[in-house]
């Protein structure tokens, strides 16, 4: 048995990999499948990902694209569309900025394949990074259009918007190591992606976990004390009968018997605006206490990240 504290990990520098090594590295947190990660290995987990439907794993991947129409029309037909999961904003005439995901682009060539500005976005996409469309039917395959100019808005383009427009568009992920109950109430956030360590599929009895269960230390109790006894001898019984059920049960079924207190990584991607809505919830003092211990040194983190956003 292994007894850690809680952390986080603002993933920035991820960010400036390339879309399928983001995807990737999120994916694999799912199934504790780092050690597979080579040069070579990214696309074709991000193609894989894309033809089984894992959306949540493409939610992983975000960018930004400048589009500019001759016609306003065109602008009037995407909002028409009423896009979902992209950040659009008009900073100019007949030129829009819009953010989103892989899966957000990908289900917007799906459901509006005839759109201008949506054909015009999946064509420059799709030129660009061919495993984007993959599984998507080839009667809808994506084409240009006439008087539609997109083009990729970097990263470091997106950091020197102004802060009305840099909380929207901006993304960032943070990896937490906490324990299952913190990870239960940061769920519940919609507008945000997330990735979970799996119980259903990591085996804790395996060489590459120590063969032990790893619990996050809590709060509550002092180091030493009779309540922290009782806790920790809880967690070692608990462990005991999960390694005893691996014997004859598969990990979905010998995980039943683990508790709140077991050690998790969950990855949580938004944008700046959500993550705003966040702090505001979990660093407030009816905030639960396991949550504040992460939230409220993050939040100052963000704070020396983003200090036009978060001042």
């Amino acid at each position: 048995m292994k007894i850690i504290p809680p952390s986080f990990t603002v993933l920035e520098q991820l960010d400036r990999e390339s879309l399928p090594v983001r995807i990737e590295y999120c994916g694999r947190v799912c199934y504790k499948s780092e050690d597979r990660i080579d040069r070579e290995s990214a696309i074709p987990f991000v193609a894989r990902m894309a033809e089984h439907g894992h959306n949540s794993v493409l939610e992983m991947g975000v960018l930004t694209l400048e589009v500019e129409c001759r016609q306003q029309e065109s602008i009037d037909g995407l909002f028409r569309c009423q896009p979902r999961y992209l950040f659009i904003d008009t900073p100019a005439d007949n030129r829009l900025l819009v953010t989103g995901s892989v899966r957000a682009f990908r289900e917007m060539l799906l459901f509006h394949p005839r759109d201008a500005v949506v054909r015009a976005m999946s064509s420059f996409l799709h030129q660009r990074h061919d495993w984007f469309f993959t599984g998507i039917p080839q009667e809808i395959a994506p084409a240009g259009e006439d008087g539609i100019r997109v083009s990729r808005i970097r990263l470091e383009e997106v950091d020197r918007l102004p802060a009305a427009l840099l909380e929207k568009h901006r993304h960032i992920a943070v990896k937490f190591v906490v324990n299952r109950a913190v990870t239960h109430e940061i769920v519940r956030h919609r507008p945000c992606s997330f990735l979970q360590e799996s119980q259903r599929y990591c085996r804790y009895s395996d060489d590459k976990f120590g063969s032990e269960v790893t619990f996050i230390r809590p709060l509550f109790f002092a180091e030493g004390s009779v309540e922290y006894n009782v806790w920790q001898q809880a967690m070692r019984e608990c462990e005991k009968m999960y390694l005893q059920l691996l014997e004859t049960c598969t990990p979905q079924a010998a995980r039943t018997v683990l508790p709140n207190s077991c050690k998790t990584e969950l990855i949580v991607y938004c944008n700046l605006a959500e993550w705003m809505h966040i702090f505001r919830l979990r660093t407030s003092k009816a905030a639960e206490p396991s949550m504040r211990e992460v939230m409220i040194p993050l939040q100052e983190d963000f704070r020396d990240r983003f200090p036009a956003v978060f001042r």
